[in-house]
């Protein structure tokens, strides 16, 4: 959607929109912040660096485009907000996420995300990341609750899966970003929806309750 924005709004050619789009989203996801700068101007950066010399004017203005497009993109969506208003009437939620400080609790704020979750732990503010085993023990320990009795669940089997193991969490469940990327032996349940994350849950005839205090990460 972004390269029909550059390619219809601001005429850049669509093969030198593509590219550009390319080029930003590889320096986004190698670097999300740069604390020299502000934290919406960096992206704007990114975007001057991005763009043919011709068409760096629009960077602020297509820096800005981008930020609408992926926090409407990462919103939640209503089901998966029933999902963690009922999970909390049960279970203790924790959000573990990997980055730089800035740009993860942007996301946090933008998103809304805090009002549903126990704890929030952003590994830029820490001295570890997953799939280090002490940011989920930290987790566990803001919790209350011992590692035997939390739940790991996530997309990423080399940080989230690995993590969680390596931790001794009680249980592992996996949601692979692609269907055909489901099959591996390492997390405990794998399933193809959040929505379905009920059905694997202590409280489910798949995985009985081994104590009164559970938490999910």
């Amino acid at each position: 959607m972004l390269v029909e924005i550059l390619h219809n709004e601001y005429g850049v050619p669509h093969e030198v929109a593509t590219e550009s789009g390319a080029n930003f989203l590889r320096a986004f996801r190698a670097r999300p912040d740069d604390e020299t700068y502000a934290i919406h101007e960096w992206p704007a950066h990114l975007w001057r660096n991005c763009l043919p010399k011709n068409y760096r004017h629009i960077a602020k203005n297509i820096s800005a485009e981008w930020l609408k497009l992926r926090f409407k993109y990462l919103a939640l969506t209503a089901d998966v907000i029933h999902l963690l208003e009922s999970l909390r009437e049960d279970y203790l939620l924790g959000l573990i996420t990997n980055g730089p400080s800035r740009a993860q609790w942007q996301k946090i704020e933008k998103l809304g995300l805090r009002k549903y979750f126990d704890c929030v732990l952003v590994s830029g503010d820490l001295p570890w990341e997953k799939p280090d085993q002490n940011i989920f023990l930290e987790a566990c320990k803001l919790l209350s609750v011992e590692a035997r009795h939390c739940i790991m669940v996530g997309d990423k089997l080399e940080t989230d899966i690995q993590g969680g193991k390596q931790a001794d969490l009680l249980s592992t469940v996996w949601i692979p970003l692609h269907k055909d990327d489901s099959e591996s032996d390492l997390p405990d349940f794998t399933i193809q929806n959040v929505t379905e994350l009920p059905d694997v849950l202590p409280n489910s005839p798949k995985l009985k309750r081994s104590a009164s205090k559970i938490a999910v990460c």
